[in-house]
């Protein structure tokens, strides 16, 4: 049967990818006994205008996504083992002589002034660039230039991007949101990998949340806590963007560790010298080009001990200000 002559109500039971889909554009059908052609049909002219596509391109767009769902749980799509960047050149048109391959279960960390060109590399893995972007660079994935079907496929998503803020805007628990991405990804036992994820989830957060929180509720460390989890354990990209951890109010180093475990190649923008170290190397950025990538030295190492024991003091004396005592005397 067409997916539009299904009931909603079909549908979001039997394919629970609808929902999420229809959630990213910020639709939420209320009658749920209607086809989902019929509904489509329904919606006024400016509700198309708003999500920016018409309900042909939407169809399309959600019989692609439903596509790729399918490849990805029957093993069709490639694995990603590893990408490679390969330089182009900085804002000067200076070229970038580089060539770096980032491998599964590793973390790289990105440093440079605020608009030095960090999002625009970003932005070329993400796109899988092959010398059409400002910066000139390509980008091999497992040693080889990407299949164009999945470089220019609306849904399949190289790089996962955990930005700064994490606003919720859905009704529901916490334990409801991540059965919904789970039922997504198909995976077989969805009660015990909810339950892995809030726990996860709830160790790297500051202070903890139950399966039964509201989303909407979770504040902005719990949220990004959430979300990092999530990552791990469900979404299918291979490459995890992280901006600015340092200020999340999480573990960051919890966070990094479960990443890596499920290896992913985690790419971290960050100002804190405590996660530059904590890298395996790190590219400096700046004039918008690559200008040097760092491995992170023995003695680099060495001093990370010494920063995070500074850490620890920083994080108790922010406990004693939360409980309301007085800093007369510093550890």
């Amino acid at each position: 049967m067409n997916i539009l002559e299904r009931t909603i109500a079909d549908l979001y039971e039997n394919m629970p990818q609808v929902a999420l889909f229809l959630g990213d554009y910020g639709l939420d059908p209320l009658e749920r006994g209607i086809t989902l052609g019929l509904w489509l049909e329904s919606l006024p002219d400016e509700m198309y205008e708003d999500i920016g596509i018409d309900m042909q391109g939407l169809v399309e767009n959600l019989e692609e996504y439903l596509l790729q769902q399918l490849m990805l749980q029957s093993g069709h799509l490639p694995v990603v083992n590893e990408i490679t960047v390969i330089g182009g050149r900085d804002k000067s048109g200076t070229p970038e002589q580089l060539r770096l391959t980032l491998t599964r279960g590793s973390v790289t960390s990105i440093v440079g002034p605020t608009g030095s060109g960090k999002s625009r590399l970003l932005a070329d893995i993400e796109w899988m660039a092959q010398c059409d972007t400002p910066t000139g660079r390509a980008i091999l994935v497992n040693g080889e230039k990407p299949d164009p079907e999945l470089r220019f496929s609306l849904e399949y998503k190289l790089v996962a991007q955990l930005s700064q803020n994490m606003n919720f805007v859905m009704d529901t628990t916490v334990a409801e949101f991540v059965a919904m991405h789970a039922e997504s990804r198909m995976v077989e036992n969805i009660a015990g990998v909810v339950e892995e994820i809030i726990m996860q989830a709830n160790q790297l957060a500051g202070e903890p949340f139950s399966a039964d929180t509201p989303v909407t509720s979770l504040s902005g460390g719990q949220s990004r806590a959430l979300m990092i989890a999530d990552t791990a354990f469900l979404s299918s990209s291979p490459v995890v963007l992280i901006d600015e951890i340092e200020n999340a109010g999480i573990d960051r180093k919890r966070a990094l560790s479960l990443l890596v475990r499920r290896e992913k190649i985690v790419l971290m923008a960050t100002h804190d010298p405590i996660l530059a170290l904590m890298a395996d190397q790190r590219m400096v950025i700046r004039n918008g080009g690559i200008h040097r990538v760092i491995t992170t030295t023995e003695r680099e190492k060495e001093n990370l001990t010494v920063l995070e024991s500074f850490d620890n003091r920083l994080l108790a004396l922010r406990t004693r200000l939360r409980n309301g005592e007085l800093i007369e005397e510093v550890p």
